[in-house]
Order: structure tokens, then sequence, then C-alpha cells
């Protein structure tokens, strides 16, 4: 007994004083508030993977997706969520000034290198974050959103609740090495980047951005996947080396919808690689008809749809270690105050056997961006999307919610990813059925509407109100292309089979009911247009 006591006094001594000397090393206004700017003890947890059908939900490929994960950079695209989330209620425009602090200002690279007292306008502010993955820039939006960066991050573990992101908890808006570090998981993140694009259309199009101009500077972007790979569309890269080598991406073709991410790459180009590689294998399987699965919302306003667990793994049980020193509230000027913070949830530590040293990197790397990747990505072609009188819809099955993340297991996550590791087994990823795509007949109108002009449709089922869910959906997303139009089912029968159509009319041109369309197509949904 006495020996077990002295090697945990022993272990916990090490891991002490690999602690103090990594915040005795850091800026002095980061040491001042326990923040860990050192690259870190050199080792990333085994790689985490799903690819979600955007357009039903449905997991069609999943690897740890539960494990708890450090998101890097991939942080920012939360920041994000909560400045669009500005813009959209109009607190706040692309031109409005955003101050800059000396502690924003003092941020470690990558940095935009911005002065203490000037100022950044919010659409220079998005493109930085988007483009060089700018730290100074991303407290700078923290502290004039919320008044102060441990505020803003209140706000983000808050929102990843209200998103469904059971598992999320973070500490900063950017993603740097933090005591205790941001948590994610692959799930999680997949509901992010759904929830941003449903959420905010308009503004998601920033993640498609691959360089900006700021002065007389380029800036270009660490997304090697944006215009390599048809139909990727965004959203960002992560790279610390506690994290290795993530990737958070969507891709939309006319017919087919994605969002696909990767966590604990090995370096930059195996992960681009291997993001490349889940695209060609499950876009092909992705269902080509339109849109059955509700948007991706806070709770309150609708109820979020979270994509569907494999058979969850056995829980290890925890292990006791003490918890961070808590930091001193930050005092907030002229803003609203913060709901108290939320309790932490459980997590799930990472297992100590299953942690490896990231062994290839890109000489010269910052301790957020991810080195470039300069290989070549293949793609191939999948197969043809299905004819528009061939859509099938499959309902969603209820799932619980993943385990939350207890605030011992978080400690002991931090302690673990900083000790010595060895290599992992092997883990075969998991394998989700493909939606089976049946044509149905051809259809013949059993009653003619009384309807002039043009009419766009969305798509057909046999049931009525997944006709009519269809409308609600499209009507809700693309408010401002058809607020004037007037949604309708028609029901039609072909050798006794009946269909409902999901249809808008109120189209004077066919050109207006095309432009209509393209917008839709644009957003993921099937959309064409015909006389009425």
């Amino acid at each position: 007994m006495t020996s077990v006591w002295v090697g945990r006094r022993t272990a916990w001594t090490f891991i002490g004083i690999v602690t103090s000397a990594a915040i005795a090393f850091s800026a002095p206004a980061e040491a001042a508030r326990r923040k860990v700017s050192s690259r870190g003890g050199g080792y990333s947890p085994p790689a985490a993977s799903i690819v979600v059908d955007a357009k039903t939900g449905k997991i069609l490929q999943g690897e740890n997706i539960d494990e708890p994960r450090i998101p890097a950079s991939i942080t920012k695209v939360m920041s994000l969520y909560l400045l669009f989330e500005q813009l959209d209620r109009g607190r706040m425009t692309l031109n409005t000034p955003l101050t800059v602090s000396e502690y924003a200002s003092s941020q470690p690279p990558t940095k935009l290198g911005l002065r203490p007292g000037s100022t950044i306008e919010v659409e220079d502010a998005i493109k930085a974050m988007v483009t060089l993955s700018a730290n100074d820039v991303s407290v700078v939006v923290a502290e004039n959103i919320a008044g102060s960066e441990d505020a803003f991050a209140r706000m983000m573990t808050r929102k990843a609740r209200e998103l469904g992101m059971n598992s999320s908890e973070f500490h900063n808006p950017h993603g740097l090495p933090h005591s205790p570090p941001n948590i994610t998981t692959a799930r999680d993140l997949s509901i992010l980047g759904r929830a941003i694009q449903d959420r905010f259309p308009k503004y998601f199009a920033y993640f498609d951005t691959r360089s900006f101009q700021y002065g007389t500077r380029t800036i270009r972007g660490h997304n090697r996947l944006l215009g390599k790979v048809p139909g990727v569309d965004g959203i960002k890269t992560g790279y610390t080396r506690l994290s290795g080598f993530n990737l958070l991406t969507s891709v939309n073709t006319d017919t087919r919808s994605l969002v696909a991410v990767v966590l604990g790459g090995r370096s930059g180009a195996s992960r681009d690689q291997k993001m490349a590689s889940l695209i060609d294998a499950h876009l092909p399987r992705a269902y080509a008809g339109a849109r059955i699965a509700p948007p991706v919302v806070e709770r309150g306003a609708q109820t979020t749809q979270v994509a569907e667990a494999p058979e969850p793994a056995p829980v290890p049980t925890p292990v006791k270690m003490a918890s961070a020193t808590p930091q001193a509230p930050v005092a907030q000027a002229a803003v609203t105050p913060a709901p108290a913070p939320i309790p932490a949830p459980e997590r799930k530590p990472l297992d100590l056997n299953t942690l490896r040293p990231v062994v290839a990197s890109a000489a010269g790397a910052s301790s957020t961006t991810t080195p470039s990747s300069t290989s070549s990505i293949r793609w191939q072609k999948g197969q043809e999307p299905l004819p528009l009188n061939a859509q099938a819809y499959a309902a969603l099955q209820p799932q619980a919610a993943p385990a939350q993340i207890s605030d011992t297991q978080k400690a002991a996550l931090q302690a673990k990813i900083e000790a010595k590791a060895s290599t992992p087994a092997q883990t075969e990823p998991t394998k989700v059925a493909s939606l089976k795509m049946e044509a149905s007949k051809a259809q013949t109108p059993e009653v003619k509407k009384a309807i002039t002009g043009w009419v766009i449709q969305l798509g057909a089922t046999d049931d009525e109100e997944k006709a009519k869910d269809i409308l609600d959906s499209a009507r809700s997303r693309f408010s401002k292309v058809l607020g004037k139009a007037s949604p309708f089912t028609e029901k039609v029968t072909s050798n006794g089979d009946t269909l409902y159509r999901a249809r808008f009319s109120g189209f004077r041109e066919s050109g207006d009911a095309e432009k209509a369309c393209k917008q839709l197509k644009k957003g993921g949904m099937n959309c064409f247009a015909s006389r009425g």
C-alpha cells in the first residue's frame, strides 16, 4: 500500500513540474491568467471521425464519435456562430468596428498583429478567423461581444448545450492550449457544422474564403480541400500538438449534402487524404432527394436533430484526480451580465494506453494552425443522382443523448494527455448501413389543381404530413426566396400507389421559378420547376 502511494505521489510531482514549467515559460499576460501557451507534451489522442448525411441526419461512417477530443482552432467555428448571431439580431453589422485590447493583442501566433487601441471591422474579423485562424482577432470578437474572454467562453458552452452538443465545453475562443482544455467530440462538431449553415446560410459562405486582402497583405487560408475536392465549401482546420490535425468539412452538391469530421490526424497531408477518402466513399451513399431532416437549431426554438449513434462503448471508470484551480471572474464593462456558469457535464476520460505521439508535422507550424499540405488529392466521381421521380424518405429514429463528461474526468484527460503515452491498438471504424434508395413508379396525377403560372416541386412522399414538413422547412430556411410563394401538396396516384407532391406556386414566369430553385439547391434542397 505504501509503495502504491509513493508511486502516485511521484506521478503527481512529475505532472506538477511539467505544468509549472509550461506556465513559467509562457507570456506574462497568459501566465497571470493560467493560460498554457506552449505546444504541450507532443502527443495526440487516437483518431476520431464521423460522416453525416445532412439531408437525413443519418451517420454514414463513425469512429470514436463520442470520445473526448481537443478541437484546437475548430473552436473558432463556435466563436463565429456567436458573432453571426450578433449580425442576425442586428446588434452588429459587417462594418461595426471592434476595439483591440492589450490582452487580445498579446495572443500568440497565428495572429493578424493588431495593435492595442486599434479597431478591426466585423467582416475583416470573420475573414481573419476563417483563413488565417487569427488568435488575436478571436479574443477581440470575444471581448467585444461578452466583455471578457471568460464570459464569452461561458456563452460558447451554453450555446453548445442549446444545440445538443452535450459533450463540449469551452474555456477560450480560439482553441489555444489551456488548462483545462477545450473539449468536444466528433459527433458534437458534426452538429455544429450542420447548425451554423442551417441557421446562418448567408454568413456560412465566408467559410469558402480561400484568401482575402487586409491592408497591403494577401492572407491565404489553410483549408487545402477547397477547390480540390468537388462540393467542398468549408469549413475549418485545426492543429495543436495535443489535438493532432483536425478538420471539419461541409460538402454540398446539386443533389447531396454531407458534414464530416476528422480529428487526431498525424499530419496535415494524411488528415486531408483521409477526409477526401471519406467523402469519396460516402457521398455516393448520401440521400439525393429533398431534405427530410429538420434544421439544427437551439433548444426552445425547435427540437435539435442529432445524428443517430452506433452502439455506445462501455464507459471506463473515471480516474480520481484534483480539479484545476478555478479562475477569478473578470469584470465586464457595459454589457449584460452573463448567467451563472453551466455545471460541467460528465465526460469519459481518455485511456492512457490509447495516446500516441504526433510523429509527422510540417516544419514551422504554429500552435493552432494546420501546416500546409502539398499532397495531391484524387477524386473519383460517384454514382449518378437518382431521378426526380425516384425520391425515397426514411423516418428518423429518436436517440438518447451521449454520456456527458465530469469535472474529475476532465482533469484526468488534461493530466493524461501530458503524460508519456504508448502506441494505440488499431480501431475498426463503425460500419453503418447506407440508406436504401427505392425508385417509385411513374406518377400520374389523379386530380389536376387549378393553379396558373409556374410551380416548383421539392419532393414527393407517401405521407402528406412529411410533404408538409418539407414545405415548412423550406419556407423557414428560404423565407426571402419563398416569401410570396404559396405552399401546397398535390395528391397523385399510379397503379394503386398514392404520393403527395410538396410544391410552391405563385411564380409568374419560368425564370422566376428557376431562380428560386437555384437558391434552394445551393442550400442543399432538391427542386425543379414546371408549369402549373
